[in-house]
């Protein structure tokens, strides 16, 4: 018989509803014989004490929408089995509807059945700045002002072009704001670099899908300010000339499979859009 385990439940902050659903599914987690507690703080303080303490979580069940996901996955010092509850608007990264809740309990048998989700590290002069789960966004400060940057793969120029900016995506991250740019949905199994220019100055400038055992670095050479967003909760600003390693992360996101076909997943939920 598997073993009791131990549930954080974070919550999509200050939404009384998901508040009210989440004091239900703590109970309902609880019954079935889970030890379950809510997170109620701001998320955007960190996780290290929750994580630290004598009795880390086995399991992260989020309650929100994809950003809520996101954020959660940036705050946790190391990464644990999560699943994502649907309380967001589309939830490309939540697998689980409220209603779909008893569908939930019946997945949480050891071991955990565990899809990895590979992240981008970003470095900058050999120190991480950061890691994406969905995407790294170089954009200008200033609006209207287009960015010069300068690819290179394995050492070698790859690609030089002009751009409104730049999205640097994981495979996860491609049915996200790349996708909004025109790139193409590509399978959260494959692990590679998904570069998105936005609005390129020329149409030949198109999106690359580049193998993650690759050594890929990225050159801004402008003389605009400019500044890094990471998953959309976390901005860097940038000097005007600096040089940006990416490499796949050793500490991918772990996703509870919740039995989901993804390609089934993605066409349901782009025809409500």
């Amino acid at each position: 018989m598997s073993r009791s385990l131990n549930i954080l439940i974070i919550n999509r902050f200050g939404d009384p509803k998901v508040d009210s659903f989440s004091s239900d599914l703590e109970e309902i987690l609880i019954k079935n014989g889970h030890l379950a507690t809510i997170y109620n703080e701001n998320l955007h303080e960190n996780l290290s004490p929750v994580f630290n303490s004598s009795t880390p979580p086995d399991l992260v069940i989020i309650v929100g929408g994809d950003g809520t996901i996101l954020l959660a996955t940036q705050r946790m010092p190391v990464q644990v089995p999560l699943v994502g509850i649907n309380y967001g608007e589309v939830g490309f990264l939540a697998d689980i509807e409220p209603e779909d809740v008893t569908s939930l309990i019946s997945l949480l048998k050891e071991p955990l059945n565990l899809e990895a989700r590979m992240r981008i590290e970003l470095r900058m002069n050999g120190k991480v700045i950061g890691t994406a789960l969905n995407e790294a966004l170089i954009i200008t400060d200033r609006p209207a002002k287009m960015l010069k940057f300068l690819i290179h793969i394995n050492g070698k120029v790859a690609e030089q072009f002009r751009a409104d900016g730049l999205i640097i995506s994981t495979p996860t991250g491609s049915t996200a704001y790349a996708m909004s740019a025109g790139g193409p949905i590509v399978d959260p199994r494959v692990e590679g670099f998904l570069m998105v220019p936005l609005a390129p100055f020329m149409l030949s400038n198109r999106p690359h899908l580049i193998d993650s055992s690759r050594t890929v670095s990225i050159t801004l050479e402008t003389t605009k300010p400019a500044k890094l967003v990471i998953d959309g909760q976390t901005e860097i600003h940038l000097d005007t000339s600096y040089t940006l390693e990416l490499s796949k992360s050793a500490s991918p996101a772990l996703f509870l499979e919740a039995g989901q076909n993804f390609f089934e997943k993605i066409n349901r939920k782009l025809r409500h859009l």
